[in-house]
């Protein structure tokens, strides 16, 4: 078993290895927008917007195929009544895969595209003055879509949807982001 799991290594730093890597991009995303957060606790049910924002990050094998790694911050409030002061914070961590259809050259010109894999939701609930606070966590998958326009090879603009899921003890927390991104590449 060990000896597999060397072997399997050497392989994956081999594939990865400057020459490999050679061909692509990496890249960095900035996006920020509107989420419609839907939540359901123990079978109440409640909808609001808030201003998104993620930053993703990854690298593009070829101009069609990328993996992605990114945080995204969906939803943030916070209430006073006075007495102690009530926050909530809904945000996600995910790594997927990432796919691109340029009209142009490659990365040049209108594209559209998706992107899928798995990301990590959690909820933060803290009271002040209140010795415990909660935090709830689920890794469920995500997807999103985008079009836009790659105004050179290193240089994109997009409007993405994208849907995150979480749910845990007692409630159910389905998010959708409306977002402009921007992404350079190197």
């Amino acid at each position: 078993m060990k000896k597999t799991l060397i072997a399997t290594a050497a392989l994956l730093l081999a594939a990865l290895s400057a020459p490999a890597l050679a061909q692509g991009n990496g890249f960095i995303r900035g996006e920020v927008g509107r989420s419609d957060v839907n939540l359901s606790i123990d079978g109440e049910d409640g909808s609001e917007s808030d201003t998104t924002w993620g930053v993703r990050g990854g690298y593009w094998f070829n101009p069609n195929f990328a993996v992605e790694g990114f945080y995204s911050q969906v939803y943030s409030t916070s209430y006073d009544d006075g007495f102690d002061t009530y926050s909530a914070k809904l945000h996600g961590v995910g790594l997927g895969v990432v796919g691109k259809k340029n009209f142009g050259g490659n990365h040049q010109g209108f594209f559209i595209g998706g992107r899928a894999g798995i990301a990590r939701g959690v909820a933060t609930f803290d009271i002040d003055g209140d010795v415990e606070d909660a935090e709830a966590s689920s890794a469920k998958p995500y997807f999103g879509v985008n079009a836009g326009y790659d105004f050179s090879e290193r240089f994109g603009l997009s409007l993405n949807y994208d849907r995150m899921q979480a749910d845990g003890d007692g409630f159910d927390v389905d998010v959708d982001t409306l977002t402009l991104g921007a992404e350079l590449r190197f």
